[in-house]
């Protein structure tokens, strides 16, 4: 999630645990323990595939965070005897703080490496957005009671309560969209075909399916409000007969440990040579997947790992193209009409089939 909201997730939690005791210095704690484990973004791998493989990792370990959660509550025992705070409460306090932090990374598409160092693929079920504005905004007027009032323990427990239930809602939102799904998946023969159901920007009402079989990726849009209108698949090319050729190098097998399947290739002109880029096709949409990587060029006949790899951009669809496709997501929200045709933004060679009314 933002670090916004890992902030008010440690400060409503702070002060839920010590705000009786240490009324809004709990708070302010727990905010600053909320953020801590992001600040893995200001370190530098050199190279594309490892900074984005490795976030989320050893600052994010259960076991890491677990044993600086008994550090810093020993210390504090220490050093603040007269607050009556026993060790086993500060331990809850700062254990809670941090651990809340990947857990709830856990609940957005990429996940979080909650197992570190174990070679562990990162825990993902996503249930919401990595910004949410709902789930957010419920923490937050919780911590606003709690600083302009008396009661903090009271309103941040209130807070976390609000947004516990919002995510129960949105455990339900997906649940029910994957029954939705299930028949059209049996017609297909796909029920076995490793799938990734999350929600669409910035909400839990719409929600974005994507299916792999084989060559063949399919993405299907399903909303809450669509009523009866049966869920519809569009389906495109991966480019698996580029896979063997990705995985003989480390960075295609960390990607592949990192992504599983959902990994699309294509050899395309970067910078005046023949590249091989792999794909993360979990963020975004088709035609606007945001994290591209290269990772081989060819020389002559031969392909060589690039030293360095680099995150690409697009190609993506024109101005017009990308307002059109954020309209029609957003009219989506409230029902099936219109429909949102990603098909229509991405290059004719990566599209084998897509509905009738697209």
């Amino acid at each position: 999630m933002d670090s916004l909201t890992q902030a008010a997730l440690g400060a409503a939690v702070g002060g839920a645990v010590l705000g009786r005791r240490l009324g809004r210095k709990a708070v302010l704690i727990g905010a600053l323990l909320g953020t801590l484990p992001d600040l893995d973004v200001v370190l530098d791998y050199g190279d594309a595939v490892a900074n984005v493989t490795e976030h989320r990792g050893f600052s994010h370990s259960l076991f890491v965070l677990t044993g600086l959660a008994s550090l810093l509550a020993l210390l504090c025992r220490r050093l603040a005897p007269a607050r009556d705070i026993s060790v086993g409460r500060w331990w809850a306090f700062f254990l809670l703080c941090l651990l809340t932090h990947p857990l709830l990374d856990a609940l957005t598409t990429y996940g979080t490496q909650l197992w570190w160092p174990l070679a562990v693929a990162p825990v993902a079920y996503p249930i919401v957005f990595i910004i949410d504005p709902l789930y957010s905004l419920a923490l937050l007027g919780g911590l606003l009671a709690a600083l302009a009032g008396a009661r903090v323990h009271r309103a941040c427990a209130w807070g976390l309560t609000l947004a516990g239930a919002y995510l129960l809602f949105a455990a339900g939102a997906k649940l029910a969209v994957e029954q939705r799904l299930a028949p059209v998946l049996a017609d297909r023969g796909l029920e076995s075909a490793p799938r990734l159901v999350q929600p669409t920007p910035f909400n839990t009402l719409l929600w974005r399916a994507t299916l792999i079989d084989g060559d063949d990726h399919y993405e299907a849009l399903v909303g809450l409000f669509d009523g009866a209108v049966e869920p519809t698949l569009e389906r495109y090319r991966r480019g698996v007969e580029w896979l063997p050729l990705a995985q003989s190098h480390p960075r295609g097998q960390r990607l592949a440990w990192f992504a599983g399947p959902f990994l699309r290739y294509e050899v395309r002109d970067h910078r005046g040579q023949e590249t091989l880029i792999a794909t993360d096709l979990r963020l975004g949409f088709p035609g606007f997947h945001p994290f591209a990587f290269s990772l081989a060029s060819r020389a002559g006949d031969a392909w060589q790992p690039l030293p360095v790899s680099e995150q690409l951009q697009g190609p993506y669809p024109a101005d017009g193209d990308r307002r059109q496709a954020l309209a029609r997501l957003a009219s989506r929200l409230l029902g099936p009409e219109p429909p949102l045709c990603t098909s229509r933004f991405v290059a004719a060679e990566w599209l084998v089939e897509a509905p009738s009314h697209c």
